[in-house]
């Protein structure tokens, strides 16, 4: 009982993370300790139905309530707080990175310390260079407009399972942002449907690689999302504070860093 009201905790945590502009959900999830967890859940579905069925029930039964009960709040908040609340999501993302190494287990240097990272850097970092409205979505137009979408849906799979890239903006950069708010506003079915089990599929195809790799590359796999996560940091840090909220920054920087660092103590 006590595990499944932490769990659907953690999962209210991930569901506001994603109504965070630059904030990933896999980022969320490393940072709270359960994003290994979650991704030998799904890549070993069949083999331990009933455990992993109750881990992916409760953290997505939390995500579900984050979203429904912290939209506004947070929305709220980030607008009207912008720099100290963005300083406190940057502040909790480099406090996730110790955690990391510490997965990495590091125990003497060598070349791929450094190469991973990069890659997972660069492959961030390249995401800036796609053309904005990269795919755009007319259902019915013609048949090509449904396989689009199914494109979509997978390529959003892979935004929300890998760290350090924000679901919103893979959205953005696909010209589909507005257009799905729009949809789930006006319960435009088929979009949703359609979007729903290619995000589905594309889920189960890059979590089991993703649980493969940690499990045969632990080392390298970690290395990479840390590249992943120093990436994301671009993307959350909303530039330099002036006047009054200089250390106000600071201390909710220090407060995200130190609440992380403390809960990180507890991922396992």
């Amino acid at each position: 009982m006590k595990q499944g009201v932490q769990n659907v905790v953690k999962g209210a945590a991930i569901g506001a993370s994603l109504l965070v502009p630059g904030v990933s959900g896999g980022t969320m999830a490393i940072i709270l300790g359960i994003y290994d967890k979650l991704i030998a859940a799904v890549g070993n579905l069949f083999k331990e139905p009933k455990k992993n069925l109750l881990l992916l029930g409760t953290v997505s039964l939390g995500g579900i309530a984050g979203v429904l009960l912290f939209a506004k709040l947070l929305l709220y908040v980030t607008t009207t707080y912008e720099m100290p609340m963005m300083f406190l999501f940057l502040g909790a993302v480099v406090g996730s990175l110790p955690m990391l190494f510490g997965k990495a287990q590091i125990r003497r240097f060598s070349p791929k310390v450094l190469l991973y990272p990069a890659i997972g850097l660069a492959l961030v970092l390249s995401l800036e260079l796609l053309p904005p409205d990269l795919l755009q979505i007319e259902l019915g137009r013609n048949p090509l407009s449904y396989l689009v979408l199914v494109v979509a849906g997978i390529v959003l799979a892979v935004a929300l399972v890998l760290p350090g890239i924000s679901v919103s903006y893979m959205l953005l950069i696909m010209g589909i942002y507005q257009q799905t708010l729009t949809a789930i506003e006006q319960l435009n079915l088929p979009f949703l449907f359609i979007l729903g089990i290619s995000v589905l599929i594309g889920v189960f195809l890059t979590t089991k690689l993703l649980e493969r790799a940690m499990t045969k590359r632990s080392q390298e796999t970690f290395l990479l999302i840390i590249g992943f996560v120093i990436g994301s940091l671009r993307d959350v840090f909303p530039g330099f504070p002036t006047g009054w909220e200089i250390p106000l920054c600071l201390a909710t920087f220090c407060a995200g860093f130190g609440a992380i660092l403390f809960l990180s103590r507890f991922s396992d």
